[in-house]
């Protein structure tokens, strides 16, 4: 059994008036994510990690912000699509470490919610994910509300 990891990192601006999606779900709060595609930073990060692992390009490559075809597309699409490509390359996921940092909104009663909703759409156990929040004690622009970041880890087996 072959096992390989893979870490995504995504970062967007929050400017008021714009939904703000995270892990799949639209949540309620002032400012959103400025971006081509509707800004989850969350389902772009575990999208890097799972191609990083699987020794494909990343997320830019495959649905670049120049294309118009993307604009504004619903993450969760992108994602079956990744799901799909490293299918195609004979690995499937064991497990997704996800930590989100921003200040507001605060998404702890949340992130159950995200996990089911992610592991829907990749098909796996919603055990294999986790999801934690973390403010930044009102330091950097995620504690100036200028921003959201999201990291991620993944483990993926070669079946």
């Amino acid at each position: 059994m072959k096992i390989k990891t893979g870490i995504g990192i995504d970062i967007h601006r929050l400017e008021p008036g714009l939904d703000f999606w995270l892990g799949g779900i639209k949540l309620e709060h002032e400012k959103g994510c400025v971006a081509h595609s509707d800004g989850d930073v969350l389902i772009h990060a575990i999208c890097d990690a799972l191609l990083g692992a699987a020794g494909l390009d990343d997320i830019g490559v495959y649905f670049p912000d120049t294309d118009p075809a993307y604009k504004g597309i619903d993450s969760k699409i992108l994602l079956k699509k990744v799901i799909d490509m490293i299918e195609d390359k004979g690995f499937a996921i064991g497990n997704i470490d996800c930590v989100v940092c921003l200040q507001r909104p605060k998404i702890k009663m949340r992130t159950l919610e995200m996990r089911e909703c992610l592991s829907e759409i990749m098909g796996i156990d919603v055990d294999e994910i986790t999801i934690k929040a973390t403010t930044t004690e009102k330091l950097g622009f995620e504690g100036r509300e200028e921003g959201v970041s999201a990291y991620v880890t993944v483990l993926i087996i070669k079946l």
